[in-house]
């Protein structure tokens, strides 16, 4: 007996040693994660006559620049009515930077510097935008082209995404524009017109151009991750998220072919049968989730600015990356940035009730993380889809992610630095940029690309974003407005 209870004794003395021991390390990964935010003194606000600018931008948003893959051109007339728009609005900046018209539509604005030696810059925005999906013009609390201007918004289908990026820019550049001001190093502004449906032919041939005259940039800047309020349980500040990374985009072309024939003599492998069993296991089996990279980094971040259990459990992964895993699985735009998703998005096949279609087609689009490629994705599906009767193509336009950004650059250090200047209030981190943007076409110039709109949204905000009843703040303009300005003096002055 007295043996049993010796042997009792040492099992409760190890467990309660080893608790301890797990406690210490836990304990010891929390206080060793020490804040990496910069200590920064927010600037004075500088005077921005924010209902002016807001009229102008309501005026943008009245020219109806919805890009088409499929016409190119159906745009032409609004794109080249808002871009006279942009010439009269703006005349300071138009007498101090060169204006080139660049693939029939985009705008390329080259505002040289004093230091020729001096590495030049690019800030980047887009002039189209996405339709209105058909039916639902009748759910937006204002007409989504009108521009209207109520309760202290500024409404409209590109108020948000993009024509407030690329409004504000200009904003900005005409202040400064008119005090005299003349940037050290050389600043490209491109403004694209088809980044909705790939960028291709502006944003690659603004690239293009650039490169073709010897251009090295030291870094851009284009639209991407927001000022989030929020979203993130365990930190009460709003979180400033700079895109180092972005997704791929990858969409595969899937054909199931079997023989046509009668509807009253149906084979046991049916085309749309195949292709809808095909689907099935797609959806039923995604890619993995991962953390690694940019999003283990974006936890880094911000473990040491959270409360409670949520900061020790990002300082330990190593033991709570399962719970981490399950609670970002619940929510799609979490879920989003730890795995490439798998989105079914065209299906067509059959024209009659009655008749054993030959063929159906389906298109499924991957956005991928950093790590994956197109090759990967294609075996993904050829293994999980499991039948060579289904032929596998991928589409046009389809890239790989782009590299990773560093975050110990100086121009990383400079731009956490102005966010925190206009917003004293936010936690600056890195962040995986889920969609894709024109900034992609610029890898060859620059080993610095961010992707970051200074752009202030809670949950409700989100789902505006190409949906229904877009608008911006006219305060949060202003805000942007200070927000660029405030980079160009900083990066340029």
């Amino acid at each position: 007996m007295r043996r049993l209870i010796r042997i009792i004794r040492n099992i409760l003395l190890l467990l309660i040693a080893a608790i301890l021991i797990l406690a210490g390390v836990l304990a010891f990964n929390v206080f060793s994660h020490g804040s990496r935010q910069l200590q920064v003194a927010a600037v004075p606000r500088a005077a921005v006559d924010a209902q002016a600018a807001a009229g102008r931008l309501s005026e943008a948003i009245r020219f109806r620049t919805v890009s088409s893959f499929e016409k190119p051109d159906q745009h032409a007339d609004a794109l080249h009515g808002m871009q006279a728009h942009i010439e009269k609005s703006f005349p300071a900046f138009h007498a101090a930077a060169k204006r080139e018209i660049v693939a029939k539509y985009s705008l390329l604005y080259t505002w040289e510097g004093s230091d020729p030696k001096a590495a030049p810059i690019a800030l980047l925005a887009h002039q189209d935008v996405v339709p209105v999906a058909p039916g639902t013009e009748k759910d937006w609390q204002q007409p989504p082209y009108d521009g209207v201007i109520a309760d202290g918004f500024i409404w409209g289908r590109g108020s948000w995404d993009d024509k407030g990026n690329l409004y504000s820019m200009l904003e900005a550049a005409e202040a400064m524009a008119k005090s005299g001001f003349r940037p050290k190093r050389t600043i490209y502004f491109a403004f694209g017109h088809d980044e909705e449906t790939t960028g291709t032919g502006g944003a690659k041939s603004m690239a293009a151009l650039l490169a073709s005259r010897g251009v090295r940039l030291d870094f851009v800047v284009d639209e991407g991750l927001l000022i989030v309020e929020g979203q993130i349980k365990g930190i009460d500040k709003p979180i400033a998220l700079i895109g180092v990374a972005e997704k791929g985009y990858t969409t595969l072309v899937l054909k199931a072919h079997a023989t046509p024939g009668h509807s009253s003599m149906p084979p046991r492998d049916t085309a749309i049968g195949m292709m809808s069993a095909a689907l099935a296991r797609l959806e039923e089996h995604r890619l993995p989730m991962q953390v690694r990279g940019t999003v283990a980094e974006m936890f880094d971040t911000l473990a040491p600015e959270m409360r409670g259990f949520n900061r020790v459990a990002l300082s330990n992964l190593w033991l709570f990356k399962p719970l981490l895993l399950r609670e970002f699985e619940k929510n799609g735009p979490s879920e989003a940035t730890i795995r490439t998703t798998t989105a079914l998005t065209i299906f067509n096949a059959g024209d009659k009730d009655n008749v054993l279609p030959g063929n159906a087609e389906a298109s499924v689009n991957f956005r991928l993380i950093p790590g994956d490629t197109q090759g990967t994705v294609i075996e993904h599906v050829r293994s999980t889809i499991a039948n060579d009767r289904i032929s596998i193509t991928p589409a046009p336009g389809n890239t790989d992610p782009p590299p990773v950004t560093g975050t110990s650059s100086p121009s990383f250090q400079m731009l956490g630095r102005t966010i925190r200047e206009i917003f004293p209030d936010v936690t600056v981190s890195p962040g995986l940029m889920v969609a894709a943007t024109d900034s992609r076409h610029y890898v060859g110039l620059t080993d610095n690309i961010f992707r970051f709109s200074p752009v202030r949204a809670n949950g409700d905000d989100l789902k505006r974003f190409h949906g229904t009843n877009e608008r911006l703040s006219i305060e949060g303009y202003a805000d942007m407005i200070r927000f660029y300005r405030r980079l160009i003096e900083n990066s340029a002055g």
